[in-house]
């Protein structure tokens, strides 16, 4: 038999560092883990298999190395209805397979993080080839993750999944990056819930200035922030927020990564 493969498409769209955490009485967003930690629900996942090192490189959510970012071969590409136009990105599940006793492996279960986008074919009914068209919630996983839960012959697999909290090692990164006052900032490594609602950026002279989602987990501004150090406010979807104060020195270039404050982890 043939294996199964299913191609993701990726989508192209100093000081030392003081931090502060906090949460804040908001109720979550209807992405955050609280709301989803305890219940497991129904899905259906399929694998790829990479046929060289550099498929590891790339995706939706703009991690580039997925080694290098430190989230290895344990990813997950989502569907259309689980993608949430990238603001899942960094996000943990749990997976299990159920179901089907011929390629399960009993009492198994995977923990992986969003880093990237299965689009829509909509050349297919959701049923019929169109794993990943909307209404279906579809995971699609390298296969050396797929393997931990299931025989490879198992193909187009029925799961169940929750949302948990991610646990990470080491501190959250952030990766400057653009040309003049343009700034982009690739956030990873984040603990916690693992997605990012909001970032606002703070250079020695200004205030807080809020960012916007350029894709994935880029975020963006024009502003004139050249020697000045960084500090960050990140927010996660389930409101929580951790502010780190001067993450990089005044003479800060495009193309360093700074590491600043870390969420908590229950």
């Amino acid at each position: 038999m043939q294996r199964f493969l299913l191609p993701l498409l990726f989508l192209t769209l100093s000081p030392p560092a003081i931090s502060h955490y906090s949460s804040s009485t908001s109720s979550p967003s209807s992405s955050s883990v609280s709301s989803d930690a305890s219940e497991w629900r129904p899905a259906r996942a399929t694998y790829y298999a990479a046929s060289n090192p550099r498929d590891a490189v790339g995706g939706a959510c703009g991690y580039g190395d997925l080694v290098k970012s430190g989230y290895g071969m344990a990813t997950v590409g989502l569907s259309e209805t689980l993608f949430e136009r990238g603001q899942i990105c960094g996000a943990c599940f749990e997976l299990r397979c159920v179901d089907d006793l011929r390629w399960c492996i009993p009492g198994t279960s995977i923990i992986v993080t969003a880093t990237n986008f299965c689009a829509p074919n909509y050349g297919f009914d959701p049923d019929g080839g169109g794993h990943c068209n909307p209404p279906n919630k579809h995971f699609v996983l390298p296969i050396e993750a797929f393997e931990k839960i299931a025989i490879w012959k198992a193909g187009n697999m029925p799961v169940q999944y929750r949302r948990i909290n991610c646990r990470r090692e080491g501190s959250m990164r952030f990766t400057v990056d653009g040309g003049g006052i343009f700034i982009s900032v690739l956030i990873t490594n984040v603990a916690g819930s693992g997605d990012v609602a909001a970032v606002k950026i703070k250079g020695s002279r200004t205030g807080w200035l809020p960012m916007g989602r350029n894709w994935g987990q880029n975020w963006h501004i024009n502003a004139d922030l050249k020697n000045q150090a960084l500090s960050f406010e990140v927010t996660s979807s389930d409101r929580s927020t951790v502010t780190s104060y001067n993450v990089s020195p005044r003479n800060w270039n495009y193309g360093q990564t700074f590491e600043g404050k870390q969420f908590e982890t229950p």
